[in-house]
């Protein structure tokens, strides 16, 4: 068996990502990895050598913050459809890193709540979505802390998307309780007006009374609801083709349902 059939069925056994590309044929040249862009530098002093001044954890956090001013949007998107500009981990642990240390501030993670779910990418290719809660201590140079917490969301098709979640919560925590600006447009600056939300007809109401899936609490609510647009008494024509007021109707197949499961009134 060639090496290419090899890889073709470790591919489609599993043992190989499915978005992994596949090898270069035997003989052919392998262009060697680019070199990441270099961190741009940060002027922010070293700690002092007789260590941060002894100061409560809320003003030490304040001096991290009046050396952390801005981070630009350096990092770029330019595979897939999309295209745009963003602040990456890298760059706010390239400023935050430093002048944490300056200051005697430590921000440590002390616990990780995270959920997960299969799904797929756009492409139709199984991935996993990671969404994580992290709380996390900043620890002042005496030792008092701030606790706080940050949210982070992964899509991965690997084994990498805890981290990246992680990642994506530090990233989060450092420029929100930084107080770092974007320069993004502000939600404000656009306006949608939100639609009334149509009023459902009785007869709406009817047929999803009568659907023998509906659950009884369902049923319950749905009173409540006819009650609260004052709907009570509007008249349907029910199962058998008679009128009864909606109200009196879903209040009947309620009790129907009640001593079909054996409910007790």
């Amino acid at each position: 068996m060639s090496s290419r059939l090899q890889e073709n069925a470790a591919r489609m056994a599993g043992r190989i990502p499915a978005d992994e590309p596949p090898a270069p044929p035997a003989g052919a040249s392998v262009p060697p990895p680019s070199a990441p862009e270099p961190l741009p530098e940060v002027n922010i002093p070293e700690p002092p050598e007789d260590g941060p001044d002894d100061v409560p954890v809320h003003v030490a956090w304040s001096r991290v913050m009046g050396d952390v001013r801005a981070v630009s949007k350096d990092d770029q998107v330019t595979s897939g459809p999309a295209r745009f500009a963003y602040r990456g981990v890298d760059m706010a642990l390239n400023v935050f890193g430093p002048a944490c240390r300056r200051h005697g501030v430590l921000v440590v993670p002390t616990k990780v709540d995270a959920s997960y779910r299969d799904t797929k990418t756009s492409q139709n290719k199984p991935a996993r979505e990671c969404t994580v809660i992290v709380t996390y201590r900043i620890i002042g140079p005496r030792g008092d802390h701030i606790e706080v917490q940050a949210a982070g969301e992964s899509l991965d098709s690997g084994d990498k998307g805890s981290a990246k979640a992680q990642a994506v919560a530090l990233r989060t925590l450092l420029y929100h309780a930084g107080l770092v600006p974007t320069r993004d447009p502000d939600p404000d600056s656009v306006n949608v007006e939100r639609g009334e939300a149509p009023v459902r007809s009785a007869a709406d109401y009817r047929d999803e009374a009568l659907n023998p899936n509906t659950a009884l609490q369902r049923l319950y609510q749905i009173h409540h609801e006819l009650s609260a647009q004052r709907m009570l008494g509007a008249v349907v024509v029910n199962e058998v083709g008679e009128e009864e007021p909606i109200g009196e109707l879903v209040k009947r197949i309620g009790r129907e349902r009640r001593e079909q499961n054996g409910v007790p009134q």
